[in-house]
């Protein structure tokens, strides 16, 4: 597989591109500039961004606030303070007032590495799930963070969408479609089906090869969008192969 760089690199890329042509789209940061890769999207459009500090409730309230008014915020900030810290500003603020503010958990899982546990995000899944009303979306690759960002800009629902630090596989061909809530499959097979969630899915094509070798036929599963889940492709699944294994950084 060719490796290609951090999602959350695609993602500040994608957006200063958007931003560009669409004065709403607003970055609200607090003090994540450079972990985000924001540093020149500040530089180019210093009137498209605020800085909130290190302030994360504040970062999802003033996040709330701007769309209420019209814009299309991005909420961004490290995943593991941003889900727990601004838990409640998520759910009263954001989802249970149904305002579509775009949150964005940067550096998720245990892509900060030596950092340590304070700094990992295995939660995040679990916590946002207990909410309604806020789609979930961890794109695999590169390809599925472009296309992810590009779908959330007019997505009339609050969203979670998150990524880590490192380089990605490169897993889909050109011609690969992306839509929220309809999964990828990225290799088909009839023995077993590896279900995976986000940037782990590399690890998961990892393991269908050496499996093939093993004799075994894995299809893999690019399940980008948690809720809302694709159903339809899980019960295919467990109807053309004969096992399912998940995996998911959680």
């Amino acid at each position: 597989m060719e490796y290609g760089q951090p999602n959350q690199t695609i993602f500040a890329d994608t957006l200063l591109e958007l931003a560009k042509e669409n004065p709403d789209i607003l970055v609200v940061t607090s003090d994540s500039r450079g972990s985000g890769k924001l540093v020149p999207f500040g530089e180019q459009l210093p009137k498209q961004i605020v800085e909130v500090g290190i302030a994360e409730q504040n970062l999802v309230g003033v996040a709330a606030g701007l769309a209420a008014a019209g814009k299309k915020p991005f909420a961004i900030s490290p995943a593991c303070f941003l889900t727990i810290r601004s838990l409640e500003q998520i759910k009263n603020d954001v989802a249970y007032s149904d305002r579509p503010v775009r949150v964005v958990g940067i550096s998720a899982g245990v892509s900060y590495g030596m950092l340590g546990s304070t700094h990992h995000s295995l939660h995040d899944y679990a916590a946002l799930r207990c909410i309604n009303n806020i789609d979930i979306i961890a794109p695999a690759d590169n390809f599925e963070t472009r296309e992810a960002v590009k779908a959330i800009i007019n997505h009339p629902r609050p969203a979670y969408l998150r990524f880590g630090k490192k380089s990605m596989a490169n897993l889909h061909p050109e011609g690969t479609t992306f839509e929220i809530g309809k999964s990828i499959t990225v290799r088909d097979g009839s023995d077993l089906t590896f279900i995976s969630i986000g940037e782990p899915t590399s690890r998961a094509m990892e393991a269908a090869e050496i499996l093939e070798k093993e004799g075994f036929s894995c299809r893999v599963i690019s399940m980008h969008t948690l809720r809302p889940f694709d159903t339809e492709a899980l019960l295919r699944a467990a109807e053309e192969t004969k096992a399912i294994i998940t995996v998911e950084e959680h």
